[in-house]
């Protein structure tokens, strides 16, 4: 009786303790994507010292991986890696390659990288395909802004399923991140190493607060989407194949002139 009593104490602690997102997935075994990243990054959106040249508004290639709760490419306000801080800074992947591979053979963290080819202009798509596993459901990766210190887009750990079943579609917008690893305000600036490093922020319309800031807009509300991405889950039939251009529509940004 006592050895009873002992083990539903035991199974209704277990119970209670704190589970992973990802640990709930119960959807079929695997699930494969597209993702396609659209560039938002025109003249007309983002006029303030705009690069025209040497090098013109641009973007690196997608670096990503799936992965479980246990692995983070990078997580907002708090210290970017090594390899997010080269990839960031430079759009150089090894480093950051090699510490997803590190962490997928030490605690099984990971299911696969994936990346996409760079876009060599401000507005434009690119994509690639991944793959999720009910174990590995969160997607995250980065994109370098070209030019700038060391800003970025992406996404951190984006769960794939819901409810017990892969989503078939989500898009998000995304913003500017400063990496905390460079202290330059604008896009063209020269390397000037942030020491302490600081964390991963993201870039307002505000912050930083300083008008040589290349994202300083005190007239609005909150910047445009820079970018955007959306993923779209492939039927077996769907694989391989291309997914038509995803255009939308602008919205207006601008603060109402009788709104403090």
């Amino acid at each position: 009786k006592v050895l009873w009593t002992v083990l539903v104490t035991m199974l209704g602690y277990a119970s209670s303790l704190p589970v992973g997102e990802d640990a709930l997935c119960t959807a079929e075994e695997l699930a494969k994507y597209r993702i396609i990243f659209t560039g938002k990054w025109s003249q007309t959106a983002f006029p303030k010292q705009y690069p025209l040249y040497r090098p013109p508004a641009q973007w690196s290639s997608l670096l990503g991986v799936t992965h479980s709760s246990d692995y983070s490419m990078w997580k907002k306000n708090e210290y970017a890696s090594n390899g997010v801080r080269d990839f960031a800074e430079k759009g150089e992947a090894w480093a950051l390659m090699k510490e997803i591979e590190e962490a997928g053979e030490k605690i099984q963290s990971v299911h696969g990288i994936f990346s996409a080819p760079a876009i060599s202009s401000g507005t434009g798509q690119t994509s690639t395909e991944l793959e999720v596993h009910p174990r590995h459901p969160l997607v995250s990766f980065v994109v370098r802004i070209v030019p700038s210190p060391d800003w970025f887009v992406g996404i951190d750990s984006l769960n794939l399923c819901e409810r017990g079943h892969w989503m078939d579609e989500v898009s998000v917008d995304l913003f500017p991140y400063d990496a905390g690893t460079d202290s330059g305000f604008t896009f063209s600036s020269p390397n000037f190493a942030t020491i302490p490093q600081d964390t991963v922020t993201e870039i307002t319309c505000s912050s930083p607060s300083h008008p040589a800031n290349s994202f300083y807009y005190p007239k609005l509300k909150i910047l445009p989407p820079i970018a955007q991405v959306t993923m779209v889950k492939l039927k077996k039939s769907q694989l391989g194949l291309s997914v038509p251009f995803i255009n939308l529509p602008a919205k207006s940004n601008e603060i109402i002139d009788t709104v403090s």
